[in-house]
């Protein structure tokens, strides 16, 4: 079992968490700085909200022509990205955002170093980004929990999102975000850079006929987040805690949580599932053509090392395993061989000359993202095989923490003839934080 915990516990744990809104009540009063300018922020948001999409024609860009960019969750993985657009000349990022002082601080500099002046500004809250009309763009690299409702608010504000992975921390998180990036016609893109980048050599060779066709993919790739047992510490000066938990239930402040140490825990993330799963099935999916749809059913492996492993039936018969095989992070068997060669996985010869699919406007999912925003395209990491990608890895989680096989409706998007799993489609937010809008208006 995950986490070493009994099947009763696990039960337990979700029947708690899942009533858990239900009996949490927040003071508003005394949280009020959570969302100091929800208000003013839906003022100026206007009839966007609830009325017309807000899609525009053509987009009138900054001075020269640039894109402008606020930068939202400026950890070691927000900075990597911050520092991968920081090397277009033709984007200029006006604002960043994180609620750990020194983060923002870093990032700031990061930015007024590579455009020469001290213009950039620096806040905790990221809807002073939302509301800027001088930002065209937003990039999100807070932990997973922010992601959905930073997204959504960001796109019904007008701004073009590209948003780490996991894109989302729940199934029907990621059908919302489709659902507003068609309603109000914005570019979205993830940030998934090895389904492409470590990849295409699998690509190349499976489009190419080298295996035949494909009958199984393993994904070796880290198991499933569990719960946060870490303990209480005083909060620091420098950070603020409220706003980094947010949506996410209570708990103490703990240092490891705003250093990167928040993916082992499912109130944040979905561990290894999600983190390096977006990628490895990301990889795998893209390689099977299965990028947009997803799996009839997701078995246990009980004979998997340590009685953790998965599989993932598909209508067409391929199977793709989470855990196992012989070549790293993927290997796929076909009728006519497998990839990568068994006994000799360095042994890579020049894949075929067959056309796939790429990131557009060159030097990869940020030149790609880049382009998009300009020319209105769909990005290569699309919401739509973000939202599917990650929903693999969700189902998968959900699987380990109930130990127990799940049918699924790929095109509905339901767990079938289990009300318990079906429960962990969702998540209960803490009050307010809601991914629906309207209630952002009623207080």
């Amino acid at each position: 079992m995950p986490g070493g915990q009994s099947n009763n516990s696990q039960t337990l744990a979700v029947d708690h968490f899942w009533h858990f809104s239900h009996y949490w009540r927040m003071n508003l009063d005394s949280e009020s700085s959570l969302v100091p300018s929800r208000r003013s922020f839906l003022r100026t948001l206007g009839a966007g909200i609830g009325a017309a999409p807000m899609i525009l024609p053509s987009r009138v860009f900054g001075a020269n022509g640039r894109i402008t960019m606020g930068a939202i969750g400026m950890g070691n993985r927000g900075r990597n990205d911050l520092k991968g657009f920081l090397k277009f000349a033709d984007v200029q990022v006006l604002s960043v955002c994180d609620v750990v002082a020194k983060h923002a601080a870093e990032a700031k500099r990061l930015v007024d170093a590579r455009h020469g002046n001290n213009d950039c500004s620096v806040t905790a809250e990221y809807r002073d980004i939302l509301t800027r009309d001088d930002i065209d763009t937003v990039m999100i690299g807070t932990p997973d929990h922010w992601h959905a409702i930073i997204s959504t608010e960001a796109m019904r504000a007008g701004k073009d999102v590209f948003c780490e992975k996991p894109e989302t921390l729940t199934v029907q998180e990621g059908r919302a975000m489709a659902d507003v990036v068609k309603r109000y016609g914005r570019v979205f893109s993830g940030g998934s850079q090895r389904v492409w980048g470590d990849y295409n050599w699998f690509h190349r060779m499976i489009k190419g006929g080298a295996i035949g066709d494909v009958e199984e993919v393993w994904v070796n790739v880290g198991g499933p987040s569990g719960l946060c047992d870490l303990p209480a510490v005083p909060v620091p000066e420098e950070v603020d805690w409220k706003r980094w938990l947010g949506p996410a239930p209570w708990r103490a402040y703990h240092p490891s949580l705003i250093r990167g140490g928040f993916r082992p825990f499912r109130d944040y993330s979905g561990g290894g599932m999600t983190d390096w799963g977006c990628h490895g099935f990301g990889g795998a999916l893209f390689a099977c053509g299965l990028q947009e749809t997803g799996p009839t059913k997701i078995s246990l492996r009980r004979d998997a090392p340590n009685g953790e492993g998965l599989t993932y039936t598909f209508e067409n018969g391929i199977r793709i395993h989470h855990g196992g095989g012989w070549g790293g992070i993927l290997s796929f068997k076909g009728t006519e061989g497998e990839l990568p060669f068994r006994g000799d996985t360095r042994r890579r010869p020049a894949p075929p000359n067959v056309h796939i699919p790429n990131y557009q406007g060159g030097r990869g999912f940020q030149g790609d993202f880049i382009h998009c925003v300009r020319t209105r395209d769909t990005p290569f990491r699309s919401i739509e095989r973000a939202h599917r990608t990650a929903s693999h890895c969700h189902l998968g989680n959900i699987a380990y923490w109930l130990d127990r096989s799940l049918q699924w409706d790929p095109d509905k998007e339901r767990i079938l003839g289990d009300e318990e799993a079906s429960r962990w489609l969702q998540r209960p937010m803490r009050e307010p934080w809601s991914l629906n809008a309207n209630t952002l208006a009623s207080s």
